[in-house]
């Protein structure tokens, strides 16, 4: 079974936490059909072994992890798959694969050009 693990960086400010929450539960409202957990990289306790751990436990065998970064730094290249590589260790039945951060992306030019007229 496929899941996803929606990773963000993590902050102490709680608000920040609200906001990624807020944003995946809209995705989860429209992706109902596998099951999804947040992590945070630091500053939270919902960390990415506790995400891949709450993943395994729902039967999923292969998750996509899909960052909610803007762009590709050495966080996503290569903290977060070493990190995830050793959790994986003690779930050997559990494939990854990494998903591509938000990036360059029309429609996050779209959002700015609102908040920019708003």
């Amino acid at each position: 079974m496929k899941g996803v693990l929606i990773l963000a960086h993590g902050s102490r400010v709680e608000a920040t936490k609200k906001t990624v929450n807020d944003v995946v539960a809209m995705v989860r409202e429209k992706m109902t059909d596998m099951p999804m957990e947040i992590a945070y990289m630091e500053f939270c306790d919902e960390n990415i072994e506790r995400g891949i751990g709450a993943l395994a436990e729902q039967g999923v065998t292969h998750i996509k992890v899909v960052p909610y970064f803007l762009f590709e730094g050495i966080h996503i290249r290569e903290d977060i798959p070493k990190e995830i590589g050793e959790i994986l260790k003690k779930y050997p039945q559990v494939t990854m694969e990494m998903g591509k951060t938000l990036g360059v992306d029309q429609r996050l030019a779209d959002i700015l050009v609102d908040r920019i007229r708003n």
